[in-house]
């Protein structure tokens, strides 16, 4: 004989939307309709900036700077130049590994609109959050302008436009460059703390004179425009 089985109201009921579900669903449908109502932007235009702000070209460029600007031939000519490059590649290499361990721990799929002409560089390209572009943007403008680059609503209109390409492009939702270029700027923060420290070091080493000890040109021209963040 069949028993019949009883299944609560409880069970049948459609579960309630989280406030976490609620706030994707939004950013995905305004994501969705600013992509849609920028598609007349030249696609080229936008692919220059997915280029311009990317890792491949930011964190070689700079390291390769800062080697040539250590070296014995340049120490004299590129001295002053050293700390603002030792901590901007601290910042991007920080950059680097922050943007990895949140992509992989959030796993945020990428819009489903995204274009095959993405290029993947690790596995951890897949995930959409945060934006490792606006980021990476941002970091880059919010140290340079630290460190008295000019002018500085140039380096933040080049951040603004490339983070705002990513969303146009397909490749991320709006939060994942907001998100992104918040992590940007702490993320110079933090770099210019470092180069302080450095700094200071330095200064303490010139003073004692230990053991004839050369940093490299840091001086008050140097110094001077490391201002707060």
């Amino acid at each position: 004989m069949a028993t019949a089985t009883t299944t609560s109201p409880r069970a049948l009921a459609p579960s309630k939307p989280t406030l976490l579900g609620g706030v994707r669903g939004l950013d995905a449908a305004v994501s969705l309709r600013l992509h849609a109502l920028f598609l007349p932007v030249p696609r080229l235009l936008l692919k220059t900036l997915e280029i311009a702000g990317d890792g491949r070209i930011w964190l070689p460029v700079p390291i390769s700077l800062l080697l040539l600007s250590a070296s014995p031939a340049n120490a004299n000519a590129s001295g002053a130049a050293s700390p603002l490059l030792a901590g901007l590649v601290a910042g991007l290499v920080l950059d680097l590994i922050l943007v990895g361990l949140v992509k992989v721990v959030v796993r945020r799929p990428r819009p489903a609109y995204n274009a095959k002409d993405m290029y993947v560089a690790v596995a951890a390209d897949h995930w959409s959050f945060p934006s490792g572009h606006s980021s990476r943007a941002f970091l880059v403008a919010s140290f340079l302008s630290a460190g008295g680059f000019r002018p500085r609503e140039a380096l933040f209109l080049w951040a603004t436009a490339t983070s705002a390409s990513r969303v146009l492009l397909g490749r991320h939702y709006v939060l994942d460059v907001v998100a992104g270029a918040c992590l940007g700027v702490f993320e110079a923060w933090l770099s210019n703390l470092l180069l302080r420290f450095v700094v200071a070091v330095c200064e303490v080493a010139i003073s004692v004179s230990i053991s004839g000890v050369k940093c490299g040109g840091l001086t008050q021209t140097c110094l001077r425009p490391l201002v707060r963040l």
